[in-house]
């Protein structure tokens, strides 16, 4: 997991020293490669073979999970537009 972070904050550093160098163009190829990605992983869990096995309820705790992510996610960004929504509608009276 320290190796997950690391990369991710070592590509944002990377990514803020060289925002004027155009490397923009990396855009095109982001999207390819996640799909990539996610065909690798889809590969490696069919090996899985105790993922297989336990997919029945495992599919139940990620649906679960996904929904209460997704529901939060949801009410965390509906309250933050209600809050930032009347904090603007208030400077705008003074």
């Amino acid at each position: 997991m320290f190796t997950v972070i690391l990369l991710m904050l070592s590509g944002a550093f990377l990514g803020y020293i060289f925002r004027n160098q155009g490397i923009q163009k990396i855009h095109k190829l982001i999207t390819p490669l996640i799909w990539l990605l996610l065909f690798l992983l889809g590969i490696s869990v069919g090996n899985n073979e105790a993922i297989m096995k336990g997919m029945g309820t495992i599919g139940i705790d990620a649906f679960i999970i996904t929904f209460g992510a997704m529901s939060v996610s949801v009410l965390g960004a509906w309250g933050l537009y209600l809050f930032l929504h009347k904090f603007k509608s208030s400077k705008r009276q003074k």
